[in-house]
């Protein structure tokens, strides 16, 4: 922080409102994407990054990590609210009352309108194809195996190259669902501008409302986990993000219950044999 105040008065008045949006609230800051910080300083993206430059950093994230550095422990980095001298029955109960706290926080920001227009148009899609990748790359795998279940025609790409090759191949009657937490994974929120270019509905999953990947997208259904960026892929936010592609496939199943029924009981019967 101390260079944020030193650089200060050679900063543009624009930049100024965002060193001082840092500068009063750097314990909230961390958990902004740039488009929050560009929100609450008053300001547009490029300027949130000509200030991180001239702060020497290459870019936002960068800039992230270095203020998390600065304004958090080592431990609150990774560990949050979880102490170095707690008891494992200690940090058990608060991993317990934290992950309850996410999926309530979870459900409290789902609408039903959204919930609806998504099942319809998973509902309606030739192919759905679920795009993700680090952590977010293996939720999607977990909503494959759970909708190839239930007997939709369904793909999960991991590969930032093989995503941007399936965005550009996807059709009007194709549904494309993109997982990130952050929604600002540049591969992602490409393949999302491409996928819509197309003319494929376009879902996402994230934890920012105002996230670069929403803007693609046809519904956009929101997880609440708050992460560092050491803490990048973290179990809540996997429980947030798995808890909203439970209550998808759920309502997606109920809708076709006697398609489902039918797949549920084929595809269990293919795998009898591997099973003692």
């Amino acid at each position: 922080m101390l260079i944020i105040e030193s650089i200060y008065p050679s900063l543009t008045k624009a930049e100024q409102k965002v060193a001082e949006t840092m500068l009063s609230e750097p314990e909230e800051a961390i958990f902004y994407t740039i488009t929050d910080l560009a929100e609450k300083s008053s300001v547009g993206e490029t300027t949130v990054i000509r200030l991180c430059r001239k702060l020497g950093f290459k870019g936002y994230q960068e800039f992230k990590l270095s203020l998390v550095q600065n304004v958090l422990s080592p431990a609150e980095h990774i560990h949050g609210d979880i102490l170095e001298d707690d008891s494992l029955m200690t940090i058990a109960q608060k991993i317990s009352k934290m992950n309850v706290q996410t999926i309530q926080n979870t459900t409290a920001l789902l609408d039903e309108d959204s919930l609806e227009r998504c099942v319809s148009l998973l509902s309606r899609a030739d192919k759905i194809y679920f795009f993700g990748v680090a952590s977010s790359g293996i939720t999607i795998q977990d909503a494959k195996y759970r909708f190839m279940r239930l007997g939709f025609n369904v793909e999960a790409v991991t590969d930032s190259h093989i995503i941007a090759m399936n965005a550009s191949l996807v059709q009007k009657e194709d549904v494309v669902v993109g997982v990130s937490a952050s929604g600002s994974t540049k591969d992602l929120v490409d393949a999302l501008r491409i996928a819509k270019g197309n003319g494929a509905a376009v879902i996402c999953l994230t934890n920012h409302v105002r996230s670069p990947i929403t803007q693609y997208a046809d519904v956009v259904l929101l997880g609440s986990s708050r992460e560092t960026p050491l803490q990048g892929g973290a179990f809540s936010s996997k429980l947030a993000q798995i808890h909203v592609l439970d209550i998808i496939s759920t309502g997606l199943a109920l809708r076709h219950k006697d398609k489902t029924y039918d797949a549920l009981q084929k595809t269990a019967k293919s795998v009898l044999g591997k099973l003692y």
